[in-house]
């Protein structure tokens, strides 16, 4: 069984993400200190016991679902004698997700992979003022004809394909109003629905630009190695190994598509038969199933995630 690690994005973040892991493993408390300290700043303890609003806020939210990621993956590493080199052959991550993913393939360390999102976070968050940009999910409809809707309700501002899900889940993003138009253009244009989504900035759009000179100037600043195994690039979907080429495809995905669908697609097509989703939630193992069909999923961001794959795995 041929087995990849994907990693989940912004969204997926709840209160008390990660407590049991610190509590139940020492490997994954340390990881919990370790961004803490990164970021000289008790996310721990906001994670655990909220307020959920200050959880959500992007800069919080980012480097919160990478510590519970990683603390799922050297909880394996410890309790399961998980090694990724041996175990998997690729990464992948949704959004934010890629820095976990590459994270967990030595890339680059917790630590500044926790600065990092914290500095992306930050930089998404004051790209675009507040309440002037918008997202919204289509379903029903597939990347070329969401496309065209966008292009459609623009009318001289951003709006764009931010998200290919699978599943026939496309999100877009850009200027409210913009946003406002597309989704009222949805059902003439034959798409089942279109919802506003409940989020601070239109991520994955050209409005993120300043996020992405940001994001240039911190990554110039880490050292990257070569990850242990490839990860499978959201704005491109292919494998990158090369430190340089994932640099820059970092900096592209700030404004980029996310294709998580053609990820899946690729991964599957590559070989993988088995999809390990790590850390908290379960979106990213559902989109799977809707995409890969035939592929094994799994779950792991709890402890008795854990226990309940030591017994299978044992």
């Amino acid at each position: 069984m041929t087995t990849a690690l994907i990693f989940p994005g912004q969204g997926s973040q709840a209160v008390g993400m990660g407590k049991s892991l610190a509590e139940a493993f020492p490997a994954a408390k340390a990881v919990f200190d370790e961004v803490d300290a990164a970021l000289s700043q008790k996310l721990s303890a906001l994670m655990w016991d909220g307020p959920a609003e200050e959880l959500t806020l992007t800069a919080n939210a980012q480097p919160a679902l990478m510590a519970v990621s990683l603390a799922v993956v050297k909880v394996l590493e410890a309790e399961a004698g998980f090694l990724l080199k041996r175990d998997a052959a690729f990464v992948a991550g949704h959004s934010l997700g890629e820095y976990s993913a590459l994270a967990a393939a030595g890339t680059f360390s917790i630590s500044d992979a926790a600065r990092l999102l914290r500095i992306r976070g930050d930089a998404m968050q004051k790209a675009v003022p507040a309440g002037a940009g918008a997202m919204a999910a289509l379903l029903g409809v597939e990347l070329d004809k969401a496309r065209e809707l966008a292009a459609e309700a623009a009318q001289g501002e951003v709006c764009e394909a931010a998200n290919d899900n699978g599943g026939g889940q496309i999100v877009l993003s850009g200027a409210r109003a913009a946003i406002e138009r597309a989704i009222a253009l949805a059902p003439e244009r034959g798409i089942k629905r279109a919802l506003p989504l409940p989020v601070s900035a239109p991520f994955h759009c050209a409005l993120m630009q300043p996020a992405a000179d940001a994001m240039r100037e911190a990554l110039a600043n880490v050292a990257l190695n070569a990850p242990a195994v490839p990860v499978m690039a959201n704005v491109g979907a292919a494998p990158l190994s090369d430190p340089d080429a994932i640099r820059a495809s970092l900096v592209a995905q700030v404004t980029g598509t996310v294709r998580w669908r053609e990820c899946v697609e690729a991964l599957a097509a590559a070989g993988v038969t088995r999809f390990i989703e790590v850390g908290n939630g379960k979106v990213l193992a559902g989109l799977v199933k809707r995409i890969a069909a035939g592929t094994a999923t799994m779950s792991l961001g709890t402890a008795d995630d854990i226990r309940n794959y030591n017994a299978q795995n044992g």
